[in-house]
């Protein structure tokens, strides 16, 4: 007789709080949108930081000697020997002394080509590579290498790129700042969302919850509930909008970007900071919708009894 019996259907808060599937498609759409573009804001930033840090390295690791053409002199050939002062300096890698045509080019995009008489005197380029230990010494002395080239004669100026890349890294800064900032503002904005989705939901059950009380339940106990279901509704959206947010960065990256907006872009890695954001966004998705989910719950009942 005992096997003809039914059996009480498995997990309690599911026959208490049964999922609302009308309520909850359109509460898994705002959240997984909001942890899509979540992990898009920390992407970014951590983008934007990859490329400051891999555009200050190049800056850094090089200097450039501007050779300007004076009277009578052969600019190509002070060129040259500013090339060959620089390669004899301790600290300096190798230096390679640019000809007009390189000039020329550099001048292409900004007044086009062959809008410059070829008699016009163009100041050419000396670039300068500089040893990894130099670098991590912080660089060559350039007061030293300008003096060399002003014993020698020549009219140059030798550029070390540290206001270049100041200017990244105060371009990196404000990219983190702005990431961060608006990973702030998504996160208020899901835990907003789903406190009112919750209180939205412990009124429709109002009758559910009544029975509880006189029951004997305690508010944590019914906050337990909601705390659990928004949870698992957390934890599925935080996938969803973690998968997008991992796929659209593969595309970003294997597209051709272009280089100035290469710096804004999430970029993807497959670096440890990547998996452990994308992997982890779902977690954490799933405890802000528990915990915004049991305070409002336990907010509403501490004023309704």
């Amino acid at each position: 007789m005992t096997d003809a019996l039914p059996k009480p259907p498995s997990g309690g808060s599911g026959r208490l709080l049964p999922p609302d599937t009308g309520r909850d498609r359109p509460l898994f759409l705002v959240a997984a949108i909001l942890v899509f573009l979540a992990c898009i804001a920390a992407l970014g930033a951590r983008g934007a930081w990859v490329q400051a840090q891999a555009w200050t390295s190049d800056l850094e690791g090089s200097l450039t000697i501007q050779v300007r053409p004076v009277g009578d002199r052969d600019t190509s050939e002070d060129a040259a020997r500013a090339a060959e002062i620089a390669r004899g300096l301790s600290g300096v890698r190798d230096a390679t002394a640019h000809d007009r045509d390189h000039a020329l080019s550099l001048l292409a995009p900004w007044l086009g080509e062959g809008n410059l008489p070829d008699d016009l005197p163009l100041p050419l380029l000396v670039e300068v590579e500089l040893d990894t230990a130099t670098v991590r010494d912080g660089g060559i002395a350039v007061a030293a290498m300008q003096a060399e080239l002003d014993a020698a004669g020549i009219a140059a100026s030798v550029d070390d790129h540290s206001r270049w890349a100041g200017a990244v890294r105060r371009a990196a800064r404000t990219a983190q700042t702005l990431g961060l900032s608006l990973l702030a503002l998504l996160a208020g904005a899901a835990a907003a969302v789903v406190a009112f989705a919750a209180r939205a939901s412990l009124a429709a059950r109002v009758d559910v919850i009544d029975a509880l009380h006189l029951c004997g339940a305690e508010d944590r106990f019914i906050a337990g509930l909601f705390q659990r279901r928004f949870f698992m509704l957390g934890l599925k959206s935080g996938v969803a909008g973690a998968v997008i947010a991992a796929l659209v960065s593969i595309l970003v990256s294997l597209g051709r970007a272009p280089a100035d907006m290469a710096f804004f872009l999430p970029q993807w890695d497959a670096a440890p900071f990547e998996l452990l954001l994308l992997g982890g966004a779902p977690l954490l998705a799933g405890l802000t919708a528990a915990i915004s989910a049991r305070l409002a719950v336990v907010s509403d009942l501490r004023g309704r009894w």
